[in-house]
């Protein structure tokens, strides 16, 4: 149940976050605005796991602190920046598309550093989801390539930083080892912001309505719900479950673009989304036959 429904949260609301820092920085500098963002969900997330023990309870020291700020610099500085970046040149439902490639990325860093064997059905699930993503692609052909090879570096280094994460040193708490990582990452995006020139960018007497309510979409529901869910699945999922939302979130996307924005939905996008389901489905069954299996074997009794 907690497995579906961190799945569930994270395939929902991080496909939803495409449009979300679209909306948001049409009236906002992209790296400060992502940069406050992290920083006031680090705080509150970190002013709340000091109120609930968590930090008396497991002090980080200067190993678990560096991590944060290795991990807040490859899942949230660079992968997240260039992605704001990036979407001023690309749609939001082929950036979306773009980033399924985590999964085959995770995948052969998994098995060509650390020796992970992935399960037939594992493999046919990737292949499927790659060619549902390629279905919802469709017509999406002369993309600016700048845009596009900044989202495929931060999708590579959201992979690199996933696989770290899992390995790195960090405190028992999670919620905890999350705020550090966002309270990281928001300082790291504050100083290349600076370096960018946005400083002078800031408006707030422009900033619309409409931006402001995605910045706070962004702020309590993407980075406090889904990123402390993906911190949670980190822990306690496969690789190929873990990244089985790079297939979910572009079919969220091209939801939310025919609902909110007027795109048309054709044949080729409901094909495309019972593809992706199927490679859902192909990914969790490898972990849902590892349970009957174990439930299924005799108990034994240490003597």
């Amino acid at each position: 149940m907690r497995l579906a429904a961190a799945l569930a949260t994270v395939y929902l609301v991080w496909g939803s976050t495409y449009l979300a820092i679209a909306v948001a920085e049409r009236t906002l500098p992209p790296l400060l605005m992502l940069s406050v963002r992290f920083l006031v969900a680090g705080g509150l997330l970190y002013a709340w796991c000091v109120r609930r023990g968590h930090l008396a309870a497991d002090r980080p020291g200067r190993r678990e602190w560096l991590s944060a700020a290795v991990i807040g610099a490859l899942l949230l500085a660079f992968e997240t920046g260039v992605l704001a970046l990036a979407e001023k040149r690309v749609a939001t439902g082929l950036a979306a598309l773009l980033v399924a490639s985590v999964p085959l990325f995770m995948a052969v860093i998994d098995r060509v550093f650390y020796g992970v064997r992935i399960a037939p059905a594992a493999v046919l699930g990737i292949l499927t989801g790659l060619a549902g993503v390629g279905l919802l692609a469709g017509a999406s052909g002369g993309a600016d390539p700048v845009g596009v090879g900044l989202i495929l570096a931060g999708a590579l280094a959201w992979t690199v930083g996933s696989v770290y994460a899992r390995r790195a040193p960090q405190p028992r708490s999670i919620l905890l080892f999350t705020a550090m990582q966002m309270l990281a990452g928001g300082l790291e995006l504050a100083v290349f912001g600076a370096a960018r020139g946005e400083l002078g960018q800031v408006h707030l007497a422009s900033v619309s309505a409409v931006s402001a309510l995605s910045f706070v979409y962004l702020v309590f529901v993407g980075a406090i719900g889904a990123y402390t869910a993906y911190g949670w699945l980190l822990k306690h999922s496969s690789t190929p479950v873990l990244t089985s939302y790079a297939y979910v979130n572009p079919a969220v996307a091209v939801v939310l673009g025919w609902g909110l924005a007027g795109e048309q939905i054709g044949a080729r996008e409901l094909v495309a989304g019972f593809v992706i389901l199927a490679s859902v489905a192909l990914l969790l069954l490898p972990r849902t036959a590892g349970r009957k299996a174990r439930a299924a074997a005799p108990a034994t009794v240490d003597v």
